[in-house]
């Protein structure tokens, strides 16, 4: 009878024992998330390795899968090795491919890595924007399975500043109108933060920015099970330009970035610096907690003014206000440009300063300053600029440089790799190739590391895809490719002009690689069509590939025309202009076959976001903006337009195509009128033009803002689509 009753006590303390011994439970719900098929055969452990702050071990033990790890960033990266090299399965911004296995794949024998980055970074400011200012938690839970699944550590938080903003200003006395002059609006805080712009977008409501708050609360506590500290933004000086006609105090203004005033410079060394720094850091804790140990900001970006501050002593100042609030900090530093400034960091505790290479594709300033004058480091690739579309990145150089720092004289100061793409929904292979190379020890030979790749992202792989890749590595993936910000950009986005360089004023349209080797990739994809059309992941990259084609035919469709203007053939220019803009139509055609490709997706995302009528519309003027003109209302200085051009239907055809009919009338009417090379001047004001589209799709969506749905057509069309696309170009 006595062993009866014990019978349920023993059972059920077993269970408890079972329960308590499960291990990094933010990663097994990570796993019921993305690959619920992976959890009943999936055992997490606990585990130390000699030497080894943060390692993995994978093994096959009783039909299970075992992912022995120091830590939860660990655990899941080893999840996502298994998924990548075992299952052949993958995640990322441009579709994922992360359907049941028939058959768990058995380890023969255990598998073990190590991190050998300490720090694995990710997100620029711009990300914020470019790709996330309308992100809600669905997005941003599936965000972060991403980070962790690719071994991030150590991520980027710039939004929810606002509430901590609105708690610093409201003690200083400012009143709501004087705040809302200060907060940006939901698309553009990135600009805010680096102290760039002050108000433009906004304003945001109280209700909308205690939502970004507890976004981020939320954030911050998926993270910590998932193993990814945060990096929060820091008090470096940046205050309203109002401030001075509240305080006295030194305060040295920034002047213009682009057609923007900038927010003024408080100098560190002023008493007011002490108590907004205070004021911030408690603010920041109120809001996001204690335990925050990585603080980014950049004094003087891009063209700012130091004037009479002594940098020595303000780059003191400044890290000491970090160490008060939360002691043991360390401030992340961008290394873009000419920051940071070596006198900034020349009298601080460089134990606790860790600088980003940001632009390691094209730059070696861990070298040239050696080592950032002694100073922790992490290299790290931007890739891409505005989020503008097409296909770029230096992938063996990746592999290359981060293999070379490690072993050069620097090499201790380098602390891990890192992503930094202005916007992330483009290039998969770059940001999963870079989070991987911190787990390689032996420098990687790309050629061979892309068929694995390959397999992961579509599921399936073959001799016709492997292939096109390696055609790719030899094209716009090749690291002999000279200098470039962001991908080669497409002319049908140009504003129209007798004489085009670029579509952004800092981009350019040539393409730097070689073109026979890229058309033939993109044949090969299509050629590929059959056996891979029912996997959204190739359907997507089809549509990038064949979209950067037909900007290779639009560049010379464009030289023609412009010759035949100029050599008065009308015929020729008739036929000329036709062509392209059959291109364009053609382009929107193919875009409006995939959700990833369309206005309408973003459109609906900021909409959303929020039930308040004034605030959604706010947010869609934000995206339009953004995407379109940029921002500002100069006319005279006007130089962000395109910078953030999408190709997105219907944009081709409602934005971009009409400027391109106006500009070939007006060349037409020249030529039929015996004149000629009038057309210098442009045909209409883009500057007005542009912000009248913004202004009246507005308005058109708001009125009837469920009318505007995604309409993709079905596979066979896209294929039909795409072979007939590669066979006229």
């Amino acid at each position: 009878m006595k062993a009866k009753l014990l019978l349920p006590l023993i059972v059920f303390a077993s269970l408890s024992l079972s329960l308590k011994a499960q291990d990094f439970p933010g990663v097994r719900d990570l796993v019921k998330r993305r690959v619920p098929w992976l959890d009943k055969s999936l055992v997490l452990k606990r585990a130390t390795f000699s030497g080894q702050s943060d390692a993995f071990t994978l093994s096959s033990r009783n039909g299970k899968l075992t992912v022995e790890a120091t830590g939860p960033n660990a655990a899941a990266m080893g999840v996502s090795w298994y998924l990548k090299y075992y299952c052949h399965r993958s995640m990322s911004h441009m579709g994922d491919n992360l359907s049941a296995v028939d058959h768990l794949p058995v380890i023969e024998t255990p598998i073990h890595r190590q991190g050998l980055a300490e720090y694995r970074y990710a997100l620029n400011y711009c990300t914020y924007n470019y790709t996330m200012s309308f992100y809600n938690w669905d997005d941003w839970q599936k965000e972060l399975d991403y980070m962790a699944l690719n071994g991030v550590n150590l991520m980027l938080i710039a939004n929810g500043q606002e509430a901590v903003w609105e708690k610093v200003l409201e003690e200083l006395g400012y009143t709501q109108n004087e705040i809302d002059d200060f907060i940006t609006g939901p698309a553009f805080n990135a600009w805010w933060l680096m102290g760039n712009i002050q108000g433009w977008g906004g304003p945001m409501n109280r209700q909308e920015i205690a939502a970004r708050a507890h976004l981020v609360q939320q954030m911050i506590g998926r993270m910590k099970v998932l193993g990814i500290q945060p990096v929060m933004p820091a008090f470096f000086g940046m205050v309203p330009s109002s401030l001075k006609n509240k305080f006295k105090a030194h305060i040295v203004p920034q002047g213009k970035w682009g057609a923007f005033e900038r927010p003024d410079i408080l100098d560190p060394s002023d008493s007011l610096f002490t108590r907004i720094s205070h004021l911030f850091y408690g603010a920041t804790k109120e809001l996001y907690g204690k335990n925050i140990r990585f603080f980014s900001g950049d004094p003087f970006h891009e063209g700012g003014k130091h004037g009479d501050i002594d940098l020595k002593d303000a780059g003191i100042r400044i890290q000491q206000a970090m160490q008060d609030a939360f002691p043991g900090a360390i401030w992340v530093l961008q290394g873009w440009q000419s920051n940071p400034d070596k006198h900034l960091i020349e009298g601080v505790n460089k134990k606790d300063i860790l600088i980003q290479e940001l632009f390691g594709e094209n730059t070696k300033n861990w070298e040239d300053r050696k080592g950032y004058e002694g100073t922790p480091f992490i290299w790290c690739t931007v890739t891409n600029f505005g989020e503008r579309p097409g296909i770029n990145g230096k992938l063996q150089r990746f592999a290359d440089e981060i293999y070379r720092v490690r072993h050069s004289p620097y090499g201790s100061l380098c602390r891990g790799i890192g992503i930094m793409p202005e916007g992330i929904n483009n290039n998969p292979v770059v940001y999963e190739l870079m989070l991987e190379l911190g787990w390689h020890k032996d420098k990687v030979a790309v050629g061979s590391w892309i068929t694995n790749y390959i397999y992961a992202r579509y599921g399936k792989t073959d001799s016709v895809m492997q292939q096109a890749w390696q055609y790719l590595l030899a094209s716009a993936y090749s690291s002999e490719t000279a200098y470039a910000e962001g991908p080669p950009e497409n002319i049908l986005c140009a504003r129209p002009a007798l004489k085009i360089k670029s579509v952004s004023s800092w981009g350019s349209a040539i393409k730097k690689y070689d073109l026979v080797a890229f058309k033939k990739a993109v044949a090969l994809y299509v050629k590929a069509w059959p056996l891979y059309k029912d996997h959204k992941t190739y359907r997507i990259d089809l549509i990038s590939m064949l979209m950067q084609q037909i900007g290779t035919a639009a560049d010379s469709c464009y030289a023609g025309l412009i010759s035949a203007y100029y050599g008065r053939n009308l015929p020729l220019f008739n036929q000329q202009t036709g062509r392209f803009l059959g291109l364009l139509d053609q382009a929107d055609q193919l875009l409006s076959t995939e959700p990833f490709y369309q206005l309408s997706t973003y459109q609906h995302q900021a909409l959303a976001l929020n039930s308040d009528p004034v605030t959604a519309e706010n947010n869609l003027r934000n995206l339009l903006m953004l995407n379109t003109y940029w921002g500002g209302n100069d006319p005279n200085n006007d130089d962000l337009h395109e910078y953030a051009y999408k190709e997105w239907s219907p944009m081709l055809q409602t934005f971009y195509k009409p400027r391109w009919v106006a500009f070939f009338d007006k060349l037409k009417t020249d030529l039929q009128d015996g004149k000629s090379d009038s057309a210098t001047l442009t045909p209409v004001s883009y500057f007005k033009w542009d912000r009248n589209w913004v202004q009246e799709t507005l308005t058109k969506i708001m009125q009837a803002p469920g009318s505007n749905k995604n309409v993709a057509t079905d596979s066979s069309a896209l294929g039909a689509l795409a072979k007939k696309i590669i066979k006229e170009l």
